[in-house]
């Protein structure tokens, strides 16, 4: 794997949109293990099943909906936002074929366990985030919530490539943070690349040709209709709580979702800590 952008033009925000619209994502080991085992399953060989496995690795996903935007076909007739629905689109055979799980991000990052450990423990907080979501949403009765999980897992895409290809620089945001608390993210990521990575997030969308809907949802400076609130609250609360459930700005985080699912303080905290995982 590449990480010539960081090396050439580490402060060129239209270098990165670039590299990160064709780079070869890697994806988890567990996705690719869970993929050649499905394969060797035709009797459960289904979209469904594959989504499935796709939908808790926000690369493979990403790099599924990539695939669908950049490689349209007459037939299709609207953009894609679900995974399922790109799968059953492009069909099983071709999904494999174009498809392929590799790298392996454990293997990209074999040298560098400190950077791969910050890269999972935000690929958990992201499915944490989109579980969060998904669950508000059917409370809700999000018509949509699919979507707005789908967001809510892809919320923090690109800090999770600039982890794969950056790992330095991401590492250095990471030291800097920890060294003084007060420091804001965005503040430090311009010092250190040159720019937001939310504003790289935003050109990439743009540039793979992305689904309107999904960049709506992932955007925390759009509108703040439910289901923006519902992604970024997600994120937010994967987030904080990651950090223990002693964080500073839980309790913000309780009074917003008290106000999005319009119930008491105390029954959003009941909510937010009691969620299960999946």
């Amino acid at each position: 794997m590449s990480s010539e952008p960081q090396k050439l033009a580490p402060h060129d925000l239209n270098t990165w949109v670039t590299f990160l619209s064709s780079a070869e994502i890697p994806v988890l080991k567990h996705t690719a293990r869970e993929m050649d085992r499905l394969k060797l399953d035709e009797d459960n060989l289904t979209a469904r099943a594959i989504a499935s496995v796709v939908n808790h690795d926000p690369m493979m996903a990403f790099r599924v909906l990539r695939h669908m935007q950049t490689h349209k076909n007459k037939h299709q007739l609207q953009d894609l936002v679900l995974v399922e629905q790109a799968i059953m689109m492009m069909g099983m055979n071709s999904f494999f074929r174009d498809l392929p799980t590799q790298p392996v991000v454990q293997d990209t990052l074999k040298h560098n366990l400190p950077a791969l450990t910050h890269l999972l423990r935000l690929i958990h907080r992201s499915n944490r985030a989109a579980h969060y979501a998904f669950e508000w949403g059917i409370l809700l009765r999000d018509l949509r919530v699919e979507e707005t999980r789908i967001a809510a897992l892809l919320h923090d895409l690109v800090e999770i490539l600039m982890w794969c290809f950056a790992p330095d620089n991401m590492m250095k945001i990471f030291e800097l943070q920890h060294a003084d608390k007060t420091l804001r993210s965005a503040k430090v990521q311009e010092d250190v690349f040159g720019f937001r990575l939310a504003e790289l997030q935003l050109l990439l969308i743009d540039s793979c040709n992305l689904p309107p809907l999904l960049s709506k949802l992932m955007d925390d400076t759009s509108s703040k209709d439910q289901q923006v609130k519902s992604v970024s609250l997600a994120a937010n609360l994967a987030r904080h709580s990651a950090n223990g459930w002693q964080d500073a700005a839980l309790p913000d985080d309780y009074a917003e979702l008290a106000q999005l699912l319009r119930v008491d303080v105390a029954k959003a905290k009941h909510i937010a800590i009691t969620e299960p995982e999946k």
